[in-house]
């Protein structure tokens, strides 16, 4: 197998990033929720080690929807028919970004919460 120059891997990763952002409703609506929380992050003035928290966890959600997107995509193209292996591979897909997403509002909450406590108190 020919080695492809870095430049050409970058481009094609941001490429496929950028058809998530652009194609999936739930990934739009993560990125604003991401960028809100940053705002909130901001506002509060936190500490380095929660911004590398939040930004970690922001990534995984990401992350975890252009892999599900993958998932739909391939069975899509291997299976257009529908299928219950198929349902069950989208469905275990979405299940998992679903994981990660609560595990993302628990970490916000532990993160943000307490100083937005202190702002409505």
């Amino acid at each position: 197998m020919q080695h492809r120059p870095l430049f050409f891997s970058f481009r094609d990763a941001f490429r496929g990033m950028g058809y998530v952002l652009r194609t999936q409703r739930n990934a739009k609506i993560q990125c604003g929720i991401g960028t809100v929380t940053l705002i909130a992050a901001a506002f509060f003035r936190l500490p380095p080690r929660d911004w590398a928290l939040l930004a970690l966890t922001i990534t995984a959600v990401l992350a975890a929807e252009a892999g599900n997107t993958v998932v739909e995509t391939m069975i899509d193209e291997i299976s257009p028919s529908p299928s219950e292996m198929a349902r069950i591979a989208k469905d275990a897909s979405a299940g998992a970004v679903l994981l990660v997403a609560i595990g993302a509002i628990v970490v916000g909450l532990f993160i943000l919460g307490p100083p937005l406590w202190k702002l409505v108190t």
